[in-house]
């Protein structure tokens, strides 16, 4: 199915009729910025994602040399 431009501008003169001339730009205006909002979500959540292991890993080392040490402590006294 190929469309061409004689669809295209059936196309563009329905949306035109119902909608009006003076809503098609907000329209298209709130399209953009909704899609721009969920451009940045989606990228947040893809720099949320990398981060995080080695934070994990960096978190977790600490803890286990912390029980370590006082294992050592224990076994000592």
């Amino acid at each position: 199915m190929d469309i061409g431009w004689p669809e295209i501008a059936i196309i563009a003169v329905v949306v035109l009729v119902l909608f009006g001339s003076k809503k098609l730009p907000d329209a298209a205006r709130s399209l953009g910025r909704s899609m721009r909002i969920m451009k940045t979500e989606i990228k947040g959540l893809h720099d949320d994602e990398t981060p995080a292991a080695p934070a994990e890993l960096a978190a977790a080392k600490p803890a286990n040399a912390d029980s370590a040490s006082a294992e050592q402590t224990t076994s000592s006294s």
